[in-house]
């Protein structure tokens, strides 16, 4: 089991990774499935990995550029999973209640500049498809996101 510790020490030194990432890389170098489970029950219990934590990180270091639904993805992708991906997003959005406004201003900023948007509410169809396709690829409803925006632009006029 020792030497199972120390190879996982050396990978967790590097990045973090998940349980199940970890079993698979174990694995692959041919340690036993009982030596295995027994040095991430150790991790674990030692603070030096943790699944949730892992979701966490994830969470907040793509909270700018992706939505929620990559975010999910990307954790699935990880072997987290969902129940510890939701409380890790629940946890993330009671954090970050007013920041959300400031991100998705700066999201709206970016896709101005981008597709060269004066107006959400008069888009031709060619703009408005592209638009669609680039916030969906990045996880974000785009529905709900125009329809916000052109709200917003309606209050402001």
């Amino acid at each position: 089991m020792s030497s199972c510790i120390d190879y996982f020490y050396n990978i967790l030194s590097r990045r973090d990774y998940s349980a199940a990432e970890l079993r698979k890389k174990a694995h692959e170098k041919g340690f036993e499935q009982s030596e295995v489970l027994e040095a991430i029950n150790y991790l674990q219990e030692m603070g030096a990995q943790s699944d949730s934590k892992l979701a966490a990180n994830l969470i907040a270091s793509y909270t700018k550029k992706y939505g929620k639904s990559v975010m999910r993805r990307k954790c699935m992708e990880k072997g987290i999973s969902m129940d510890l991906f939701d409380q890790a997003w629940n946890e993330h959005l009671e954090q970050m209640e007013g920041e959300e406004i400031d991100q998705l201003a700066g999201l709206k900023a970016k896709v101005m500049r981008k597709y060269s948007i004066d107006t959400f509410r008069q888009l031709d169809p060619k703009t408005k498809s592209k638009l669609w396709n680039y916030l969906q690829y990045r996880g974000f409803n785009p529905f709900e996101l125009l329809q916000k925006w052109q709200i917003e632009e309606e209050a402001l006029d």
